[in-house]
């Protein structure tokens, strides 16, 4: 069985196949209920974007567990260039494959290098959408990958807001969403309930999933 644990803002931990995953590891955000201490081990960590809130302690965490970077290519090479051994950087297109697990790096609308990472497993398929606002070839995205789980921000001011993630998961049609990126900063204030609601009014057969920073969903 596998989990995602929300470590605040747009920072999760995966455990897919077996594998432990991070993305967007800004472990020292105001919401962590970790410290960069507390991580061991890694097999993969994945970045969104450059943006300091996303890129957070992953490199740090990358060289002292030796989990492999994923990024866009010029931020994998930025990666490598600190001292990170194992990088693959690659770009919005087709298949990474990472040994059982399966990468692909799609679109998103920010600055910094902006992407979304699905990554599909044999327990199930993950799609992070980094920053972004929402956008119609989310469709695309959900015709290509499927994915169950999908992880949306919800803050408003720098992405998307509650009115927009609820459209998100009208067109990507997932059985799970996840509320990140809120409630961070006073700017990005948001309830996250509003979302639960609004989808229940769209008539959308999609559960929210509320977390606290530290707390899991199993899968």
């Amino acid at each position: 069985m596998g989990y995602l644990k929300w470590l605040g803002h747009a920072a999760f931990e995966l455990e897919l196949d077996k594998k432990i995953i991070y993305i967007d590891p800004w472990i020292s955000n105001p919401k962590s209920p970790i410290k960069i201490d507390n991580i061991t081990k890694a097999d993969y960590i994945f970045v969104t974007h450059e943006h300091g809130d996303h890129m957070g302690e992953s490199i740090e965490i990358a060289k002292r567990t030796g989990a492999t970077f994923v990024s866009v290519y010029e931020i994998a090479s930025k990666a490598q260039e600190a001292g990170v051994e194992k990088v693959i950087g690659a770009n919005i297109g087709g298949p990474i494959k990472l040994g059982d697990l399966t990468a692909y790096i799609v679109p998103a609308f920010h600055t910094g290098l902006p992407t979304g990472i699905v990554i599909k497993g044999k327990e199930t398929t993950i799609y992070h959408a980094g920053d972004t606002g929402v956008f119609g070839d989310m469709t695309l995205i959900r015709e290509l990958y499927s994915p169950s789980i999908v992880l949306l921000p919800i803050g408003g001011h720098f992405t998307m807001g509650i009115h927009e993630a609820a459209k998100a998961i009208e067109l990507l049609k997932p059985s799970v969403a996840i509320p990140m990126h809120y409630n961070t900063f006073p700017v990005i204030e948001a309830d996250p309930t509003e979302l639960s609601n609004l989808v229940k009014e769209k008539g959308l057969s999609t559960k929210v999933v509320i977390l606290n920073p530290g707390e899991k969903y199993e899968f």
